[in-house]
């Protein structure tokens, strides 16, 4: 039936919610979204944080500076009479305004003589360096002047505070110490009279400014690198627990399809072969347990059926297998003119054929549930298989005047079960051998296909029968369909005797399919150009 153009409308907004759902649901994409989540909030934080770090450190850097221009403002004027001889006494004058907090360090750049030269405190002339420092409090040692003032100059402070000897300038570096500790260099205010440029420099050593960002990048602060530290903490231990979780059901998904392939039995004795010996997670170990407890009733019920198979077979079987011996007797001592006899003794024969085959039907059914619920399954030659079997048909096909005609490429190796093997390739054979006409042929083709990664071997038996319908091919794997007719295009007493002895119950292909599907395998059936039907089967070839 043809959709409207209204359908197919409707159908597209449900499969996008039906993909947006399963992404939704998906502990993968979870996963992906949490990780995305823990990458994307740090970094919303770190620049809201570093925002409000910079207005903190201009708040804190103006306060400096004003400091800095108060203390300057102060000490003026005992810096406006001051000369070379006075130099050694301004650090008493400085010692009032400093502590052990608030450290201050003056420098000064002497007023450049007549001659061009500058004059520095000892009178001998200034080289490249114009500034030197005069006084420190709290005093500070001599190495530890020397580093500030190398580091004042590399960042062209003094440069150009020299220039002009105007402008508060306003500083973020820190200077550790040779003794351990550090500081901050806050401002540094100039102050100009007749001796020269005066330089006040002002530094803190409180808790405030060390612990701050300031002179040093935010992402590099005590409290940013131990928020960072719990931070990825615990996000590692979330991603850790969501991964660990993952993992056990990687774990729980590999055991799974081991089982369903045959890999781990408890006669293997492997110490991994339980969902139980594969848990991590302790909360799961109820869940490993539970599936430990359906694979054993599982393996426990197809062992149940195999055996309720057989044992029933063989009760039906033997009581069938007398009255069959007992009619043959009785119809040598029945006179062959007594036609009524003869044709009831016919019917009762007829009746066993097909009661054997019901018991035959009813067998095959149970062991095709059993291996879907366990199939065993190990390395299985098929090609040898398949060769062994197709040699054995040579007095049936005598019998019914057909041809074999096989090509079996070697070394073909899957994983499966060999009885189950030998079942589809009977199914398969002996569904073309029924349904082909005398003098015809059947072809056995065994070869390698596929690419690299994905090797398959195919298997494909032909005959020269009347094919299917069209309209049935995709029904042909149903369950009690029965695809074709049975000596279909022999002469009528021909036909007559081949249907007698053949019970065609419409399941052999459903078997076929069922099996080669839970082997991971496919199936398909078409029509052949030349008459007759082929039957393809794929399996994955073992690694």
């Amino acid at each position: 039936m043809a959709l409207l153009p209204t359908d197919l409308a409707l159908r597209a907004p449900r499969r996008a919610s039906a993909r947006l759902l399963w992404l939704w649901r998906s502990m993968a994409s979870r996963l992906l979204l949490l990780t995305l989540v823990f990458i994307a909030v740090p970094v919303l934080l770190y620049d809201q944080f570093q925002r409000a770090d910079e207005a903190s450190q201009q708040l804190l850097l103006k306060s400096a500076q004003r400091q800095g221009e108060l203390i300057a403002r102060a000490l003026e004027p005992e810096l406006l009479g001051v000369d070379r001889t006075a130099l050694p006494s301004l650090s008493i004058a400085l010692a009032r305004y400093g502590d052990d907090r608030t450290r201050l360090k003056l420098l000064v750049r002497p007023r450049v003589t007549a001659t061009g030269a500058a004059t520095t405190p000892s009178g001998a002339k200034a080289g490249p360096e114009p500034f030197f420092y005069v006084a420190a409090a709290p005093s500070l040692s001599t190495a530890d002047i020397d580093a500030e003032r190398r580091l004042l100059l590399e960042q062209g402070v003094l440069d150009r505070l020299g220039s002009s000897c105007a402008g508060n300038a306003t500083l973020a570096m820190r200077v550790p110490h040779l003794e351990g500790g550090e500081e901050v260099l806050s401002s540094i205010t100039p102050i100009k009279t007749s001796f020269g440029c005066w330089a006040l420099v002002t530094s803190h050593a409180t808790e405030a400014y060390i612990s701050s960002s300031i002179g040093r990048p935010y992402w590099s602060t005590p409290a940013v690198q131990a928020a960072a530290a719990i931070y990825l903490a615990m996000a590692a231990l979330v991603l850790a627990v969501l991964a660990g979780i993952w993992r056990n059901l990687n774990r729980f998904g590999d055991l799974a399809r081991r089982i369903v392939g045959g890999d781990d039995t408890p006669e293997r004795g492997d110490r991994d072969a339980s969902f139980a010996a594969r848990n991590t997670v302790p909360e799961l170990a109820g869940v490993a347990e539970d599936f430990d407890r359906l694979v054993a009733t599982l393996r426990d019920s197809a062992q149940s059926l195999r055996r309720a198979a057989e044992d029933n077979a063989h009760a039906f079987k033997t009581p069938i297998a007398v009255i069959r011996q007992s009619v043959e007797p009785l119809r040598r001592a029945m006179p062959a003119e007594n036609t009524r006899s003869q044709r009831a003794l016919t019917m009762i024969e007829k009746s066993l054929d097909k009661l054997d085959g019901l018991v035959s039907f009813a067998r095959r059914m149970d062991e095709a549930a059993a291996d879907l619920l366990a199939p065993a399954r190990r390395r299985v030659d098929l090609s040898s298989l398949v060769e062994r079997m197709a040699g054995g048909y040579t007095g049936l096909l005598a019998e019914r005047r057909l041809h074999m005609r096989s090509r079996i490429d070697a070394g073909l190796v899957v994983r499966a079960s060999e009885e189950t093997l030998e079942t589809i390739v009977e199914n398969l054979v002996e569904n073309a051998v029924s349904f082909s006409p005398p003098d015809g042929t059947v072809s056995v083709r065994l070869t390698r296909s596929g690419s690299q990664g994905a090797m398959m071997a195919e298997l494909v038996v032909d005959d020269e029968g009347p094919g299917v319908d069209p309209a049935n091919l995709d029904r042909i794997f149903e369950r009690y369909f029965s695809h074709r007719e049975p000596g279909r295009g022999m002469p009528e007493d021909e036909a007559a005797a081949h249907q007698a002895g053949a019970a065609h119950f419409g399941i052999g292909l459903w078997i076929v399919r069922r099996n080669i599907e839970a082997f991971g395998g496919r199936v398909r059936a078409e029509n052949r150009p030349t008459g007759g039907l082929r039957m393809t089967v794929a399996l994955p070839l073992a690694a």
